[in-house]
């Protein structure tokens, strides 16, 4: 089997076979401030090693529990927060002091979505202007960088000659949500960072805005790495699914495959604990028992190995590695290669419930 999770670099540049965006071995870590009574400042390993890729067109999601590094490893890769170690390659070039592409184009080329839409935008800007602020900045004209503000607007639903003029604070969370993706648009961007883009937004509004983005998507070419924490949000809108616990990359696979044949517990106890509309699959007690570990806390094996119902001694031996189990299909676990071990443990899962 395949050992290295991590593609080689690139030989040439453009078509589709070249990966747009490669990450290796990504890494960030904060120190934490001891107390009073605290000699050493403890270290928090946030994001450990990451490496993945991401194809030109490819909706690429993000998921794992609050904390695992998902949001980080976005803020590292758009150069928000500065990395420790690792590399990220753009369309077969390096960026910034890994390569040829200065951190500008590379910004200008990848833009992101957060959360809260009302932090994100100016509140001295009208919609407008908070959308054209980008492209002047970048050297277009005031009038060409107004009248693609206009255009995005009207793609996004937001007519212009309604919405041009309000404020943000005038505006719903739906319609702010918008407001971001047209400023992210305006760029003219080919890749999209949406790290919970959708996750304060009602259903309705939720839906009306995947929609938009998958049609985006399909106008524009555009590659998403969609971060988030609801995963009938992620089935419906990712092409590959990678699962992230305390900093590493437990699970990558193509999300049908992924949905139906995990080949990581912590995977599976994802997928367990997300709510089913029928009644005879409810689940009536918690898919993982104990609490994550201090992301502080050293360890030596694997680190899913206290809350994992099938660990055994290798698993506090020796930290499993990144290994392809099936075509296009990575897992780090040292169970990975017992045939059917996902079937008893789904058993056990159940027979626990």
């Amino acid at each position: 089997m395949k050992q290295s999770p991590i593609p080689p670099l690139p030989t040439a540049r453009g078509g589709p076979a070249q990966p747009l965006l490669l990450v290796r071995n990504l890494r960030k870590q904060f120190s934490l401030g001891g107390g009073l009574f605290e000699r050493r400042r403890r270290v928090v390993r946030a994001v450990d090693g990451v490496s993945f890729n991401v194809a030109k067109g490819e909706t690429l999601g993000i998921v794992g529990e609050s904390g695992c590094g998902k949001s980080t490893t976005a803020r590292l890769i758009a150069r928000l927060i500065e990395p420790e170690g690792g590399e990220v390659v753009f369309d077969g070039e390096g960026v910034g002091e890994y390569g040829g592409m200065a951190l500008r184009e590379f910004r200008r080329n990848l833009q992101m979505v957060f959360q809260d839409s009302f932090a994100s935008l100016n509140p001295r800007l009208t919609v407008l202007e908070s959308i054209a602020y980008g492209p002047q900045v970048h050297g277009v004209s005031r009038a060409a960088a107004n009248e693609r503000s206009r255009a995005l607007m009207s793609r996004v639903g937001l007519p212009p000659e309604l919405m041009g003029s309000r404020y943000p604070h005038e505006l719903s969370g739906g319609q702010r949500q918008r407001v971001n993706i047209a400023r992210a648009l305006a760029y003219e961007p080919r890749l999209l960072i949406l790290d919970e883009a959708v996750a304060a937004l009602d259903k309705s509004v939720q839906a009306q805005v995947l929609n938009l983005l998958q049609e985006l998507k399909a106008e524009r070419g555009l590659t998403y790495l969609f971060i988030s924490h609801d995963l009938h949000v992620v089935h419906y809108l990712a092409d590959r699914v990678m699962v992230m616990y305390l900093g590493q990359v437990v699970e990558i696979a193509p999300v049908e495959q992924l949905y139906s044949q995990p080949r990581h517990p912590y995977t599976l106890a994802l997928l367990s604990a997300v709510p089913s509309m029928d009644p005879a699959r409810r689940t009536q007690r918690p898919p993982l028992s104990g609490d994550p570990p201090e992301a502080a806390a050293s360890t030596g094996g694997c680190r899913f190995r206290d809350r994992c119902p099938q660990a055994h001694a290798a698993c506090e031996a020796q930290a499993p590695v990144l290994r392809e189990t099936a075509p296009d299909h990575w897992a780090a676990c040292h169970l990975d290669l017992a045939p059917g071990w996902n079937s008893r443990a789904a058993a056990a899962l159940e027979a626990a419930a």
